[in-house]
């Protein structure tokens, strides 16, 4: 996903709060992810905000979520009629809150205006009975960004010169995952987890824009800067060994407050923050995935790339939209070549593994 820094005086779209999703085979797009009403009405301090936009694409389709997490269709007519009405609602809920973001196969994505993230849930969990790395993957996710979105530090709900903590919310997303798929309701899985909040610096006059991005495992958070074409910020891959990276859940020691590694990113506005998990990192080296966002940039300025909603300088009025899709669409077609060179194969060749294509 892709996001471009803006400040709250430019925020003069009326429709930028609306779900905007799109199909193309069996991608995903869209601008932001879905949040219920009340979750509305939570204003960051921030003065700036992420214009947004994500692509996805999944190996194979998603998991369906087990009950409680949804409502499936009642199987008998002397049921009340309210559980036959509820049953259409195809939301998934945790605690009576809908969760947030969106699931892509094993992995979980959340966009919001000053929260994105992307966990990669492992798919080997999709081969056990109780296994089900889809459903950790965005728990987690979702309780992360919900310590977030109620933290007064975050928050316009009170006033506190306190700063954020992304490892402590995420450390309370992980245990309260794990109460949320215990007995009765037990589920197994892991996940690695990749955020960025979008804060700013109250200790500077200019109070400039302040990126906190936490890492645990092997998806990646880059930090680009268009207007001189370089990148200003790269999150270091956390391994156990190859191919298995630093991951919470069922059976792994790690722990967000043991392995999570946290940065804080001095950022300008028009800057560009990438939240990508292996898919793209597997299959486009880094200066791939530079370049291919500038030159989405450019020719999104230039006029390519569909109807703007306003300005298209630095990608604004929609081009974050364009600039993931475009990205995605790079990184699928190394993925689907079974001929083409990738950095996971480079890294298989290295550990003495026989390996082609993406």
């Amino acid at each position: 996903m892709t996001a471009s820094i803006r400040s709250r005086a430019c925020l003069i779209d009326p429709k930028r709060r609306r779900w905007i999703t799109s199909r193309v085979s069996e991608s995903i797009a869209g601008k932001k992810t879905p949040v219920p009403e009340e979750a509305l009405n939570q204003k960051p301090k921030s003065p700036f905000y992420f214009d947004t936009g994500y692509a996805l694409f999944a190996k194979r389709p998603p998991r369906p979520f087990p009950p409680p997490f949804n409502s499936p269709p009642s199987g008998s007519f002397s049921d009340p009629l309210s559980t036959h009405d509820r049953s259409r609602d195809r939301r998934l809920y945790v605690n009576g809150e809908m969760i947030r973001g969106i699931t892509n196969g094993d992995d979980a994505v959340l966009v919001g205006e000053n929260f994105i993230g992307a966990n990669d849930g492992v798919g080997a969990w999709a081969t056990r009975e109780k296994g089900h790395a889809g459903l950790w993957s965005r728990l987690i996710l979702h309780f992360w960004a919900l310590g977030a979105e109620r933290d007064s530090a975050v928050s316009s709900a009170a006033a506190t010169s306190s700063e954020p903590n992304p490892i402590q919310y995420l450390q309370q997303a992980y245990e309260q995952t794990i109460t949320a798929t215990s007995t009765p309701n037990e589920w197994n899985g892991t996940t690695t987890a990749c955020a960025a909040l979008l804060h700013y610096d109250a200790k500077e006059s200019s109070h400039g824009p302040l990126l906190y991005v936490t890492n645990l495992g092997d998806s990646q958070c880059l930090v680009l800067r268009p207007k001189t074409k370089s990148l200003i910020y790269k999150t270091t891959e956390q391994w156990h060994w190859f191919d298995c990276p630093r991951q919470l859940g069922t059976n792994s020691p790690d722990t967000p407050n043991q392995n999570a590694v946290m940065d804080k990113v001095p950022i300008e506005e028009n800057d560009v923050v990438l939240a990508m998990s292996d898919g793209v990192v597997d299959n486009l080296w880094e200066h791939e995935v530079v370049q291919n966002v500038i030159d989405s940039v450019r020719k999104w300025e230039s006029g390519e790339g569909g109807e703007a909603t306003g300005d298209r300088t630095g990608g604004a009025g929609g081009g974050m939209l364009f600039v993931a899709e475009e990205l995605m669409k790079a990184a699928r077609n190394i993925a689907e070549d079974p001929y083409a060179e990738s950095p996971f194969m480079e890294r298989a060749v290295e550990e003495g593994l026989a390996m082609e294509g993406g």
